[in-house]
């Protein structure tokens, strides 16, 4: 039977004050083999989320994007076996629903034997995502900027040093990315705004011109990390632990309720510092992992 196979790499949105437009691809991956075989939906999973994604059955997001892009590209399978590796975890951040229906997206066009483009792909993904800052990255890899301009996706890759790392301590602690976004406010002082484009602007230039110093101050955030703290217990104290072990910078990954440090030297120590801490002083069990930044995106296996 013809089979196809995918994967896709995490995603930590937003990096502080890039909202809803900055993105970096992880070394942390998800995979989605797809097959014409049997009769109806054939759906197994394994590792994160296995039990939850497996009763969501039809409405499954990979299955969701296999079925929807099949039907847009005309063809019809007898039957449909799914199977997803997962590893990255749900509801932390770490852009879970953009791998999902990334790999949905694509596999489905390779097994329907359809060269998607970049630009294609993008706009079939976002929909799924209601925003492209997770998608890009996960899609082409490294460190991204992306926005909605005229209807399309419009992205550019941002350079990013080479020994740059990510530590990221995840919780035992999901939150949806709807909840997430309830907590922000509809408007936002005028200083606010300005503070983030200044951050911004620090940040970007930092990793483009490799000033680590300028990572610190160019991380820091006034539009959706003050809010969401109040979801994260212990957020401001642990990313400050970040820091003071030797971390370049720290954020909140994505909507949370990761925890994200860009590290170049004493990974390890930096996430077990943030880790420790997390777990004695405010009660959450959670688990740091060391991660490269990944340059590829998303790689067709087979």
């Amino acid at each position: 039977m013809p089979r196809v196979r995918v994967r896709v790499p995490a995603s930590t949105a937003n990096l502080g004050p890039g909202f809803d437009t900055l993105g970096m691809a992880l070394s942390l991956y998800n995979e989605v083999e797809l097959s014409d075989e049997g009769d109806g939906l054939q759906l197994e999973v394994e590792g994160e989320g296995k039990a939850e994604l497996e009763l969501a059955g039809e409405r499954n997001l990979s299955v969701r994007a296999v079925r929807e892009t099949l039907r847009e590209l005309g063809c019809q399978p007898s039957g449909l076996r799914v199977r997803q590796i997962n590893r990255i975890p749900l509801g932390r951040g770490l852009g879970s629903s953009a791998a999902a229906s990334l790999a949905g997206i694509a596999a489905a066009a390779r097994l329907a034997g359809v060269e998607l483009s970049t630009d294609e792909l993008l706009a079939r993904a976002v929909p799924f995502e209601g925003h492209p800052d997770n998608v890009t990255p996960a899609l082409i890899g490294g460190l991204t900027t992306s926005a909605i301009v005229a209807g399309r996706v419009v992205a550019a890759k941002v350079p990013v040093p080479a020994y740059l790392k990510a530590v990221v301590v995840i919780p035992d602690l999901t939150l949806p990315t709807k909840r997430a976004r309830e907590v922000l406010p509809k408007q936002v002082p005028f200083a606010d705004a300005v503070f983030n484009l200044t951050r911004l602007a620090l940040l970007l230039t930092g990793l483009a011109t490799d000033r680590p110093d300028l990572l610190a101050p160019g991380t820091e955030d006034r539009l959706h990390q003050p809010y969401r703290a109040t979801l994260v217990p212990g957020m401001e104290a642990i990313l400050e632990e970040g820091r003071q072990a030797g971390a370049l910078a720290t954020c909140l990954s994505g909507a949370g309720s990761s925890l994200l440090a860009l590290v170049n030297t004493d990974d390890e120590r930096i996430g077990h510092r943030m880790s420790e801490r997390w777990q004695r002083e405010f009660g959450i069990a959670n688990r740091a992992l060391v991660l490269e930044i990944d340059r590829q995106g998303l790689v067709c296996l087979e």
